[in-house]
């Protein structure tokens, strides 16, 4: 089963989806299963992970009601408050919806750097162990030293980088995010997708060689059974197509075997969000 991990969709309001600039104005629009569908099949792409982009109940529930439309859905990331003290009811919920997967929180947005290790969100990820959910990490830069105290604190919880960190591949940084890589892949729980790359670079003038080195440095530290391909559209859209998306994940697969590739496009996807 080929899938793409990183995928969203919504109904577009100014108000709700402020963080869609007028810079993005490609993306100021409804994007629902249909305007992909024909896109994914002409690709042989099985199905998508849908993850979560705005921070409410409501979305997880949209997110299940495309479920139920469309069978391309396979997974997906919702959405529900970690801190709150009836996070474990908010579970039970959704647990009669097994299209749910698991959640996240857009930490990235969050201005305290030790967001992740608040003693109540740190009972929401428990409580995401106990009932077997995943957890999305989407995160800034100021938040390495929490992502990594979390995740040492909880071994049992499975976590998908999103975005692989979101290099800034614009500027050319590298030291800090190579390192931060490096000291999270050692937690054997911890996978990452491969996706969001063309946002992190000049949106009107990046070549596939912009790239390389965040790509290997990515697939020598989580090796090639924990690491996802991931569109990230439409967000992808303000920078590339769907087929670019492709193309710039297909270079840096020459050293893939066939099962690697297998794992690669999809099977890794399957074993982490246990999709049927």
């Amino acid at each position: 089963m080929r899938i793409d991990s990183h995928q969203h969709f919504w109904l577009f309001d100014p108000v709700k989806d402020a963080w869609i600039t007028d810079d993005m104005k490609v993306i100021q629009r409804n994007f629902l299963p249909n305007d992909i569908s024909k896109t994914l099949k002409d690709n042989r792409i099985d199905g998508a992970v849908l993850v979560q982009a705005d921070q409410s109940l409501r979305e997880t529930d949209f997110l299940i009601e495309l479920a139920g439309a469309y069978k391309m859905v396979k997974a997906v990331v919702g959405w529900v408050d970690l801190r709150s003290e009836d996070v474990e009811e908010q579970l039970l919920k959704f647990s009669v919806h097994p299209i749910v997967k698991g959640f996240r929180h857009i930490i990235e947005a969050e201005a305290d750097t030790g967001f992740l290790m608040q003693p109540a969100f740190q009972r929401g990820i428990k409580a995401l162990t106990e009932h077997g959910y995943t957890y999305d990490l989407l995160i800034h830069p100021r938040h390495y030293t929490s992502t990594l105290e979390c995740v040492a604190a909880h071994p049992k919880q499975a976590f998908m980088l999103d975005h692989m960190a979101k290099p800034a591949v614009a500027t050319g940084e590298f030291e800090e995010w190579a390192a931060f890589i490096e000291a999270l892949a050692a937690f054997p729980n911890v996978y990452c997708k491969i996706s969001g790359l063309t946002t992190q670079a000049d949106w009107n003038n990046w070549s596939i060689a912009d790239f390389t080195r965040y790509v290997q440095h990515v697939i020598a530290c989580f090796g090639k059974q924990r690491i996802c391909f991931g569109s990230d559209w439409p967000v992808s859209l303000v920078a590339s197509s769907y087929d670019e998306v492709l193309m710039i994940a297909n270079a840096y697969l020459d050293e893939f075997n066939e099962s690697e590739r297998a794992d690669f496009w999809g099977q890794n996807a399957v074993r982490f969000y246990h999709i049927t």
